[in-house]
């Protein structure tokens, strides 16, 4: 099978004109290019004035998670019609403006979902072994996932593949999402417990944090909800840091309610120094992981073509809205 190099441009049935702003493994990029004319050219994603050029050209596009598409952008490119992303959120691209000029926005919902789960379980395995509590004969121990109980907020594609695996090693498994209403039956599919958020804080060893960021979530997981954290509890998220308040997160790691957390995708300078969070006590009190847990080789292959598909009909994909639909309470 031929390789698509950078700056290279494929015509065969050109449909419409593709362009790939990230590195996609060779078997996606040949898919794409039988059925629209495909540009890869990754270097623009690091320079803004090179990015709005050649997005002012496109009809669709693959926007890396790093790269931000804003209202400005969206306006310089009256072609673009579809922008896709694979394994990571809509956080940083302006999705009114996308709405107004009728672009859609998607990406691939189960793309990243068992690499971003597997991240998940290393990252509490790593904080509950390596952050250690004191046991009841004075000694500092790390302690066992098997024994915890696991509180999932957001229930994703990733949250369903930590249901599964969770219960490998003896977890127990409880959860919430703001959209879901504790008796819909998806719960009881997924093998999760439905619980209030507090109560989610209140009983879970360790959480981890999945939910799909929107604006009505900002500050979700505040002082209202971390007072709430059992002793010792440790933290995951892959989620955007917006969804939690800086402030209540930084007294809550420096007060010791919340032993250690794991934030992957956080703003720019939240951990360095004269942050509200910089020095908590203990090692991985905050840590920064990659840039996007989710994305592994075999994932992108395997999913990227099958749930972004036709960047225009979408296929399997799942549109991102300016906000999620509320369900009854």
């Amino acid at each position: 099978m031929a390789l698509l190099k950078e700056n290279q441009t494929i015509l065969s049935k050109p449909l419409m004109s593709v362009l790939v702003l990230e590195p996609l493994e060779a078997d996606v990029l040949e898919w794409l290019a039988e059925r629209h004319a495909v540009q890869v050219a990754p270097e623009p994603a690091d320079a803004p004035l090179t990015l709005r050029e050649h997005v002012a050209q496109a009809q669709a596009i693959f926007l890396p998670a790093s790269v931000a598409l804003d209202a400005d952008t969206v306006r310089r490119a009256p072609r673009l019609r579809a922008v896709g992303r694979i394994g990571a959120g809509a956080e940083n691209i302006d999705l009114e403006a996308c709405r107004a000029a009728n672009i859609e926005v998607v990406r691939a919902p189960t793309a990243a979902a068992s690499a971003e789960a597997e991240f998940v379980i290393g990252a509490l395995l790593a904080l509950l072994r390596r952050v250690p509590v004191q046991g009841a004969d004075g000694q500092w121990v790390g302690r066992e996932l098997g024994c915890a109980t696991i509180g999932l907020v957001g229930l994703t594609p990733s949250a369903r593949q930590l249901a599964t695996l969770l219960p490998v090693f003896g977890a127990r498994v409880i959860g919430y999402d703001p959209s879901l209403h504790h008796a819909d039956p998806l719960w009881a599919q997924w093998g999760i417990e439905p619980y209030g958020l507090r109560e989610l804080m209140q009983a879970a060893d360790g959480v981890s944090v999945q939910l799909a960021y929107f604006p009505r979530y900002r500050g979700l997981i505040g002082e209202r909800v971390l007072n709430f954290c059992k002793p010792s509890q440790v933290l995951v998220s892959t989620s955007h840091s917006a969804l939690f308040d800086e402030q209540a997160l930084a007294d809550a790691l420096h007060g010791g309610r919340l032993l250690a957390a794991w934030l992957d995708l956080m703003e720019p300078g939240l951990m360095e120094a004269g942050a509200l969070a910089w020095g908590a006590r203990s090692a991985g009190h905050a840590a920064r992981g990659g840039d996007d847990p989710g994305v592994t080789d075999a994932r992108r292959v395997e999913r990227g073509a099958a749930d972004l598909g036709d960047p225009v009909h979408t296929r399997d994909a799942g549109r991102v809205q300016a906000d999620p639909p509320r369900r009854a309470a």
